[in-house]
């Protein structure tokens, strides 16, 4: 294989890993918003908003990490309510 083909091929695997991750980091947000809306005591409420603006803070990472990476256009069951497309 050509060292061009090889250059490709390291690339489409970086921007899979990377889709992956970022729908990883999705179901993640969804699951601490899940506790947060269901959770009554106190302590464990700051626990999963903590949670959440950690999640939050990661995708936008990704989405920028994304957008250095030229995938733009990402399907909409990975993107978080509220941010437009990378």
């Amino acid at each position: 294989m050509t060292k061009k083909k090889l250059l490709k091929l390291r690339q489409d695997q970086e921007r899979l890993a990377l889709l992956a991750e970022i729908e990883t980091t999705k179901r993640a947000h969804d699951i601490a918003l899940a506790n947060l809306e269901n959770m009554t005591d106190p302590d464990l409420i700051d626990c999963y908003i903590y949670e959440l603006n950690a999640v939050q803070v990661r995708y936008k990472f990704l989405l920028r990490l994304a957008k250095k990476n030229n995938l733009t256009n990402l399907p909409s069951s990975l993107m978080l309510p509220g941010n437009s497309q990378a």
